[in-house]
């Protein structure tokens, strides 16, 4: 179950930048990490920290308001 969600959230976090219509440069300074780790994220090498997932949570709930 854990990897499964894993998945999920890598998968989130590959999607959300094209969505929010930003470059993996920019989504990563919007969270507060450099690119090079949301690469690792996106490929499943490391995971969000708290902080940094609820700065993700917080894009994708504005992007679903619109």
């Amino acid at each position: 179950m854990p990897r499964e969600k894993g998945n999920a959230v890598a998968e989130t976090i590959r999607n959300l930048p094209t969505k929010l219509g930003l470059m993996q440069e920019q989504f990563a300074a919007k969270v507060g990490v450099t690119w090079s780790t949301v690469n690792r994220w996106e490929n499943g090498r490391g995971k969000p920290s708290p902080l940094a997932l609820r700065r993700i949570e917080e894009m994708w709930t504005e992007l679903h308001k619109k």
